[in-house]
């Protein structure tokens, strides 16, 4: 075990924090190891030490650099060898196919190949707590051998957490239109189409085991705020499916303006516009879109007539539609390289944010004051579209109920024409419209985003207790 005393007579708190291969998780798993590392006192120091494999390294790096007050360790330990998968590809923003990302996520999830490898690097840190991803289910098990505390770090919301408990139960109804409805949830009903549900048979077996090892560890975090999710924090809280819990979001990179080139490039195009007027178009580090979807994407952004910044993912390799880049070039600009959202979003021209509806991107919306026009890919985000739009009313969809089908299989979605795209942009965007009736209500939230991280605030008392139960905890071992 590490040293109780530093040489300065206060306690230490060494947390090994270990994020899935996805910078979407990598980010949050980030920003709470700078939140906890900067959460020490004279009395108590948190040595905070986040785990990755080499080439997720520069996303962690890119990351601390803006942190430079904050003193957070990188370690690492090898990604597994996968069959099929390119070598350098340890990261499902890198994934350049479906098959790829699938590759991943199994090896991530296969206990045989990654446990062995935590093993050995959780006895080679020896710390006092490990906070781990909830695909690392193995890692209840290797705390426990050792006598320390794991806190499963879930990095999306408390809503997303209960639907998706409910939907992959064996009792969630399935209607004869193939649409599943969980059971019981508080208002609204969460109905959603098998369509846009991951595969049931595989995702049952996976969650049963995220589930027993959420029950089997010392607590879980949260990245969500109770004044975002109040009823839905104190539900998961009070239905005892964890033990102990602590909602410390939104851990959100800054919204400083970006200071290289590149990226104070397109912030000073934004300082060209005028208020509320541009559209920000993002769907997030490892969405996969195919390329006659981004040709009618930019036709319909074109159509629209409003100004656009659109983040592309370098992987995706798509060539816009000949002469596009020319008709648009005075008002529209593709970055292809890593954007700051969170920085896009605080600037004021931004008027919407068209979303995959991905967690990071939610909060980081919430956080900015931006109404959401949603378009979810995968996974969750169908479920996170009903809290933004139909609980919250702080989002519209993009493509209204029943004009085609949708799919978390990108190749099975049917094609969203440029014409809906345009129209939907234009509605939204119109003075007056949904988009500044929305803006009143997450402007309202983002003062209570920017609340729960102050100090007193709510997230802020969570991060505090999660450090004392932890320390807690280890004196108890001594």
């Amino acid at each position: 075990m590490a040293s109780s005393i530093t040489s300065s007579g206060s306690k230490t708190l060494r947390v090994l924090l270990l994020p899935h291969f996805a910078t979407g998780h990598i980010h949050p798993f980030t920003e709470l190891a700078v939140s906890l590392a900067a959460s020490s006192s004279p009395n108590a120091t948190v040595e905070a030490i986040i785990a990755v494999t080499p080439a997720n390294v520069p996303i962690v790096q890119s990351l601390l650099e803006r942190h430079s007050a904050a003193t957070v360790k990188i370690v690492t330990y090898p990604f597994p060898t996968v069959e099929g998968l390119p070598k350098g590809v340890e990261n499902l923003g890198k994934a350049a196919t479906q098959a790829d990302s699938m590759r991943i996520n199994i090896a991530a999830s296969t206990e045989s190949l990654m446990r062995p490898v935590h093993e050995t690097l959780v006895r080679a840190q020896s710390p006092d707590a490990i906070i781990t991803d909830l695909l690392f289910t193995w890692s209840a098990d290797i705390a426990d051998e050792l006598g320390v505390p794991c806190v499963t770090f879930h990095v999306t919301g408390a809503f997303s957490m209960l639907a998706m408990r409910h939907l992959m139960m064996e009792d969630a109804a399935i209607d004869g239109d193939d649409t599943v409805t969980a059971p019981p949830f508080p208002t609204p009903q969460i109905r959603v189409p098998r369509t846009e549900l991951p595969d049931l048979s595989i995702f049952r077996y996976v969650f049963g085991k995220v589930h027993s090892m959420q029950a089997a560890c010392f607590g879980l975090a949260v990245n969500t705020f109770s004044g975002l999710e109040q009823q839905y924090c104190d539900m998961y809280t009070g239905q005892g499916y964890v033990q102990r819990s602590y909602f410390v979001g939104p851990q959100l990179q800054s919204s400083e303006s970006p200071t290289d080139d590149s990226k104070s490039q397109y912030i000073g195009w934004l300082d060209t516009k005028s208020d509320h007027s541009v559209v920000y178009v993002s769907f997030g580090s490892c969405a996969l879109v195919s390329h006659a979807q981004l040709d009618q994407l930019a036709l319909g952004l074109e159509a629209s007539g409003k100004p656009f910044l659109w983040a592309v993912r370098a992987a995706e390799k798509w060539t816009p539609p000949k002469g596009w880049e020319k008709r648009v070039e005075d008002r529209g600009v593709i970055i292809r390289s890593w954007a700051q959202t969170t920085a896009i979003l605080a600037h004021p021209a931004v008027g919407a944010f068209l979303t995959h509806c991905g967690w990071n991107s939610i909060l980081e919306a919430v956080a900015t004051g931006v109404p959401m026009l949603t378009w979810p890919k995968f996974h969750d985000q169908f479920v996170n579209e009903r809290l933004i739009n139909d609980v919250l009313g702080i989002g519209h969809r993009l493509w209204p109920h029943g004009a085609g089908l949708r799919s978390e299989d990108y190749e099975k979605h049917e094609l969203i024409p440029a014409d809906d795209v345009a129209r939907a942009l234009l509605t939204f965007m119109h003075p007056g419209g949904p988009g500044d009736v929305m803006r009143t209500r997450v402007m309202d939230l983002a003062s209570k985003s920017h609340g729960a991280l102050a100090e007193g605030g709510s997230s802020q008392q969570d991060l505090h207790r999660l450090v004392n139960d932890l320390m807690a905890a280890k004196v108890g071992r001594s």
